[in-house]
């Protein structure tokens, strides 16, 4: 058997990386379309993402174009949360 890997919400995983402050706020951004996984926009907090996955989306006034490195238990200090993705933006 092979394990799959793991995958989180992607509301959480925005407020686990520590990209918005609430997740509240990063499921509102979701449920705006206003994300979007591999290219294709999301309309859901719910979809669940990995290891490898791209999102894009708006923080403040920049689009963020990031790939998805790991996956936290926790939301933890800054520190920690830039190892969960590779920015790819600009």
């Amino acid at each position: 058997m092979t394990a799959t890997p793991p995958r989180q919400r992607l509301d959480k995983w925005l407020w686990h990386a520590r990209f918005f402050k609430t997740r509240s706020v990063a499921a509102a951004l979701c449920r705006e379309g206003r994300v979007r996984l591999n290219g294709e926009r999301v309309e859901k907090s719910s979809v669940l993402v990995g290891a490898g996955d791209a999102l894009t989306f708006p923080q403040g006034s920049r689009i963020r174009v990031i790939r998805i490195a790991a996956i936290a238990e926790r939301r933890g200090p800054a520190a920690t949360a830039v190892l969960l993705y590779q920015d790819l933006s600009a």
